[in-house]
């Protein structure tokens, strides 16, 4: 008899974005000549840059001649674009990152759910809340957690973040051996000053504890003063892994490409309390399960880095922080309490009554997808994130519709 793994079980019912596409799907097939304009998923619609279309053309044309054509590639990545992210997004900021710490991948969702299979089955777990589900979801699947109960999976350590705390949480009042942190964070916007992170290193360190840092909004961030990367931070390199992603950076969200940073004084232990190096783990695990993302990708990830590339990629990201500006501003004027929105393509709004209410009614009075906060854990009761990924006409025009309904 084949038994099936029954941590699935353990699993709610349906994914967050799923339970959206629903009630989306059944107003749609309700109203089937109203207009539906989408803030709720963190996807991208502006093009490619064009300097990465450039290059992807380009690596198309090599894969059709003898003397150029790529068969498999490195699991880890092309040396030309681990070269590229090591120098531009690490030691140019100070970090010291070499690019065989580097191991490229097709999305930052799927390093972050995979990262934990290298990890033992008992070791106490951190998460914000609001969370990014996949952390959550995916060591309920490995088996990490009791039972979904009043809104949360026992055996987790949840850290609240809350507007009392600026969404920043506080250190764990216990040890925890794996902290995941999002900043710009997802789904509330909001950033962490060098400061505040440097006390989650302080605590990693001392408690010989792993951070697991989600950073894939990183280029959105305009304020200097902010780090773009944990690895700004003195110590993180031996307690810290980064993710990185493409996909909000240069629009690559169809295309898929990544990249997760571990770098080789990272440590943890094995059961007699033995250093063994994450990075040694992390490249057996990607080499035996992951196959690499093509070629033709990876160059056009490597033109991001190039002078045009990156004069595009900025123009994209400000073109969304121009509206995430619009939205924080009219939601504002509305007299909603926002944050995230300025270093941060999401809008994270209260919505003074039940996320799900305020999600039906900007849906039907309105047409607007927005996300529920309840979906991202007990803090976000009562929130809603709206994404600033569209048009900045349709923002205008979404904010128009909000005005008239509320």
């Amino acid at each position: 008899m084949i038994n099936i793994n029954e941590n699935y079980l353990k699993l709610k019912s349906s994914y967050l974005f799923a339970d959206i596409a629903r009630r989306v799907e059944k107003f749609q097939k309700n109203n089937p000549d109203r207009e539906i304009i989408k803030l709720g998923i963190g996807d991208v619609t502006l093009p490619l840059p064009l300097a990465c279309v450039r290059a992807m053309h380009e690596a198309v044309d090599e894969m059709a001649i003898s003397d150029t054509f790529k068969g498999y590639g490195p699991e880890q990545g092309y040396a030309f674009l681990r070269q590229a992210i090591a120098g531009s997004d690490y030691q140019s900021r100070g970090a010291d990152i070499d690019p065989d710490e580097i191991f490229i991948s097709d999305g930052a969702k799927c390093d972050t759910g995979n990262i934990q299979e290298v990890f033992h089955i008992g070791i106490k777990v951190a998460v914000p809340d609001p969370v990014y589900p996949v952390y959550v979801d995916t060591n309920v699947m490995a088996g990490r957690t009791g039972s979904f109960e009043k809104g949360r999976y026992q055996g987790l350590v949840y850290l609240e973040s809350t507007k009392d705390n600026g969404f920043i949480p506080s250190l764990p009042d216990s040890p925890v051996d794996l902290i995941y942190l999002c900043y710009p964070n997802n789904p509330t916007g909001a950033t962490i000053t060098r400061e505040e992170l440097a006390r989650w290193v302080d605590y990693a360190r001392k408690n010989k504890a792993l951070i697991l840092f989600d950073a894939a909004y990183e280029a959105f961030i305009r304020d200097p003063e902010l780090p773009r990367t944990i690895y700004e931070i003195e110590g993180a390199t031996e307690v810290a892994i980064e993710f990185r992603s493409f996909s909000k950076t240069a629009g690559f969200t169809g295309t898929r490409c990544a990249f997760t940073v571990v770098p080789k004084n990272c440590r943890a232990y094995d059961s007699q309390g033995t250093e063994v190096s994450v990075h040694g783990l992390w490249n057996r695990r990607h080499s035996t399960k992951f196959n690499g993302v093509s070629y033709p990708v990876q160059k056009a990830a490597l033109a991001v880095y190039s002078e045009q590339g990156q004069k595009q990629v900025r123009a994209n990201i400000d073109y969304y922080l121009t509206n995430a500006r619009i939205i924080r501003e009219r939601m504002g004027k509305l007299g909603f309490e926002c944050t995230g929105g300025v270093n941060s393509p999401y809008i994270w709004i209260n919505g003074k009554k039940d996320s799900w209410s305020f999600f039906d009614d900007l849906l039907n009075k309105a047409g607007i997808v927005c996300t529920p906060g309840d979906g991202f854990g007990l803090c976000g009761k009562g929130y809603i994130r709206i994404s600033a990924f569209n048009s900045v006409e349709n923002v205008e025009k979404a904010m128009e519709r909000i005005e008239k309904a509320l």
